[in-house]
């Protein structure tokens, strides 16, 4: 059976992840922030789908969406680290606050990482009980790369992330487990939605080569390739889904 322990899932980017997965096949834990009764109505039309509320930042709910996995359906044979956060308000690195840090890097590091930590052991277990093969896929961001001084909290948790990515590739690659990431670069989610304006003008001048905001659905295809096993010798990789927007041009 294959089994994805999806976070994030009631943003863009999740959202749209849950329902690829889910259409190929795939049964889901749903793990979000949002409290249950206010996204009941977007995950009933799934089958196989669990809604689980949890935040990422919190020991207690991070385990209580891999218990729910393990004793709803036996195995966890995907993790897609979706969830992520920007800071509430967008401040200079010269007067970013230790709040907005920790706020930032408690979700998007932290969290990820001890929920990986949690998963891993558990396909670990998997692969030596069974052989079961199992996949690990992270949202970074191009802002693991690219400076953004007004952000900066996010964009170290986004290179912190990519390192994550390569930890975890290399620690579980013996037990046939791989662990790779996306890099979006614009994507239209309610995270962007604040500074539309601003992204519309920039695409709009070609900073994209391919002329367009990216969507949610580009990111979710992109995580789906990364644990269908079509890239089954791939691991510690970056995908960068940016429209060409990292192409050095002249």
């Amino acid at each position: 059976m294959k089994v994805a322990l999806i976070t994030g899932a009631a943003g863009g980017i999740g959202y749209a992840t849950v329902e690829k997965f889910n259409k190929e096949g795939y049964a889901v834990v749903a793990m979000d922030i949002v409290p249950e009764d206010k996204v009941c109505d977007k995950f009933s039309s799934f089958e196989n789908v669990i809604y689980v509320s949890g935040n990422l930042a919190n020991a207690e709910d991070r385990l209580n969406a891999v218990t729910t996995a393990i004793n709803k359906f036996g195995v966890i044979t995907a993790l897609v680290n979706v969830a992520g956060v920007a800071p509430k308000v967008r401040n200079d690195i010269l007067e970013m606050t230790e709040e907005s840090y920790d706020f930032v890097m408690d979700i998007n590091l932290k969290g990820t990482f001890f929920l990986t930590q949690l998963v891993a052991n558990q396909m670990v277990k998997q692969y030596k009980n069974e052989g079961t093969r199992c996949y690990i896929a992270n949202v970074s961001s191009c802002s693991a790369y690219t400076s953004s001084t007004s952000r900066g909290e996010y964009c170290m948790s986004k290179a912190g992330a990519t390192m994550l990515t390569k930890l975890f590739a290399d620690r579980l690659a013996e037990y046939g487990i791989t662990v790779n990431e996306i890099c979006p670069g614009i994507i239209a989610t309610g995270m962007t939605e604040k500074v539309k304006e601003k992204y519309d003008n920039l695409i709009a001048g070609g900073l994209v080569p391919l002329g367009r905001w990216g969507t949610p659905q580009d990111c979710a295809d992109a995580l789906y390739a990364l644990c269908s096993g079509v890239l089954g010798y791939t691991t510690g990789q970056s995908i960068i889904v940016d429209g060409g927007m990292h192409i050095q041009r002249l």
